[in-house]
């Protein structure tokens, strides 16, 4: 989960005419990359063959 601390920070980076739906973008994107990485940590990941195996599955 995010802290208070890396929300604020995130913010501040953004324009100060940043909309509120580009303010809530921003911490959606930094949710997705924090739970990435925890999953990364986890070894909850799939390989780049696995990958490309479920994307032809997927075209087909």
């Amino acid at each position: 989960m995010l802290t208070k601390e890396k929300i604020i920070a995130g913010i501040q980076k953004l324009p100060d005419n940043a909309t509120i739906d580009e303010v809530l973008d921003h911490i959606f994107l930094l949710e997705k990359i924090e739970n990435g990485i925890d999953q990364a940590d986890k070894g909850q990941v799939i390989t780049e063959e696995e990958m490309d195996g479920k994307i032809k599955k997927w075209l087909e």
